[in-house]
């Protein structure tokens, strides 16, 4: 995505957390009405899930209505036999009481009808033609503000998606077309079904009047296309043209493409885009005229393995979606344009998380929120430049070795840092602790201030570089000497204290020296 009383509340916060984690959910089939008259939706949910310990009731995430009419008031709740149970309606939960005691790793079905306006997560306005649309819009944890789910990245499931629209929309959604039919009053029925586990946070639906376009360059077995609106469709369908390429970089570099399709939709999304398993939705600038979003789309379309696939498992953890897709976005670049633009895009990279780190910037690792705080440079570019880093450490063979070693053992799953470190250490045979520890446990980065000094009688350079941050950084620091009968040579040296000092030896005169020519590491120069 780019970002454009105490132990009461405990206890009840334990509570529904215990009914929460009691459950794994296996299959969502959603069916939803959706009409031309108002933004009331009426859904029905059918969730299949396993129990991880016996229990006599367990809750599920959906907004509830408040006082102004928006959230969901849910009708009833039934069993896959038809039977009705109890629940309660609050606190943006649906706490339901089975009619039998649940046993450890028992499967069962429920089914929960409901209706209202969404408060937010489905997005019901008009585009910028005046035309009215319908968008989900999940991330981080919106999904339950429309339909009922277990709304966090480390619960994933399949679904289906069964939409009843007015004749004049067509619904784009995850997964596979299975069924369109045309309904009585001019409504149309459209069923979506993703047989790939996916977390809630990309479960989408778009509904609008679309112009669509396949194109032909697409990889075998992955149909590409893009879904803009009608008065769009010359610059959008140029805009979005990049895609089969990137897609195809990807597949050569990580591995197959894992979804059956991939549809790059023009939407009313709030970021820049929201990277929805097989169905991007993207802003609705992304189509204008004179725009190239080969950068974006590159972005989103890495989420659809490191994101997607492959899912943090906490938002705690986001750098793994956030970082791996800024960085890959730029591998990608850097192969179609070569170092010079890879070189570029750090350096900015690098300005972003120098800014970022002068105000009250944590770690990568963090527990802040609102969680739309953790959009921030730390996620983004420090997490790519922490794989920038691995990537010169390890030299590009290994460190490509390494990505595709993590999503392989990794996609369909949850993964946090640790689970990459120990992946870092097995490709390497090093010890990564202190690595990860500095750059992704530990705020800011290193300050550096670099004197240097040139003895004529000696033809001696001695190099002194002192760290200012608080906490003291290892790092190989590359340095460029060049002199009147040598060219430039670039030497790497240690940097394990506050102050070292290194001394080089010089063919005549000094005319330049260096730090960082490569754009190797990420520190901020501290100018004397």
């Amino acid at each position: 995505m780019k970002r454009m009383k105490a132990l009461i509340v405990l206890s009840f916060a334990t509570n529904i957390l215990q009914a929460q984690n009691s459950i794994d959910v296996l299959h969502y089939k959603f069916e939803l009405n959706l009409n031309n008259n108002n933004d009331t939706i009426h859904g029905c949910a059918e969730i299949k899930l396993r129990f991880h310990q016996a229990v006599t009731s367990f809750s599920i995430d959906l907004t509830t209505q408040n006082s102004r009419g928006q959230g969901m008031k849910v009708d009833s709740v039934i069993t896959g036999q038809h039977r009705s149970l109890n629940f309660i309606s609050e606190n943006d939960k649906v706490k339901i009481t089975p009619d039998r005691l649940s046993k450890l790793n028992d499967s069962s079905l429920f089914i929960i009808y409901y209706h209202g306006v969404p408060k937010d997560g489905l997005i019901i306005s008009k585009n910028r033609y005046g035309d009215r649309t319908f968008f989900a819009d999940n991330w981080p944890n919106r999904a339950h503000n429309w339909i009922p789910c277990k709304d966090q990245p480390d619960d994933k499931a399949t679904f289906e998606f069964i939409v009843t629209a007015p004749l004049q929309f067509q619904v784009v959604s995850n997964g596979k077309l299975v069924e369109e039919k045309l309904l009585a009053n001019n409504n149309k029925l459209t069923h979506w079904v993703e047989d790939v586990s996916l977390p809630t946070k990309v479960m989408v639906i778009g509904v609008a009047k679309f112009a669509i376009k396949e194109f032909i360059d697409s990889p075998p077995n992955v149909p590409i296309s893009a879904w803009v609106f009608p008065q769009d469709s010359v610059r959008g369908f140029k805009n979005y043209s990049p895609a089969p390429a990137i897609v195809k970089f990807y597949s050569d570099y990580i591995g197959p493409y894992p979804y059956n399709k991939l549809a790059n939709v023009q939407s009313k999304t709030i970021f820049g885009g929201m990277e929805n398993a097989s169905a991007i939705f993207y802003n609705q600038e992304s189509a204008e005229e004179h725009t190239s979003i080969e950068d974006l789309l590159a972005h989103e379309i890495a989420h659809q393995w490191f994101g997607d696939m492959a899912t943090e498992k906490s938002f705690s953890h986001l750098w793994l979606s956030e970082g791996f897709a800024t960085y890959m976005s730029d591998i990608y670049l850097e192969s179609k344009y070569g170092t010079d633009t890879m070189n570029y895009l750090l350096r900015h990279a690098r300005r972003k998380v120098i800014d970022f780190s002068k105000g009250s910037a944590g770690p990568v690792v963090d527990s802040i929120s609102p969680l739309m705080r953790l959009l921030n440079a730390n996620s983004y570019e420090k997490g790519a430049w922490v794989l920038h880093m691995l990537r010169k450490q390890m030299g590009d063979s290994m460190f490509q070795l390494f990505i595709r070693k993590y999503y392989d053992r990794f996609k369909g799953k949850n993964a946090d840092t640790e689970d990459l470190r120990k992946v870092a250490e097995e490709v390497t045979g090093k010890n990564m602790e202190q690595f990860f520890k500095q750059w992704l446990y530990t705020a800011g980065i290193p300050k550096l201030a670099t004197q240097s000094q040139f003895n004529k009688q000696t033809n001696e350079l001695s190099v002194t570089i002192k760290q200012l941050q608080k906490e003291i950084f290892q790092f190989p620091l590359e340095v460029e000497i060049e002199s009147e009968t040598q060219k430039a040579k670039i030497a790497t040296i240690p940097i394990t204290n506050r102050v070292e000092t290194f001394k080089f030896k010089v063919e005549k005169k000094l005319l330049r020296f260096n730090v960082d020519p490569n754009t190797s590491l990420l520190f901020e120069e501290i100018k004397n």
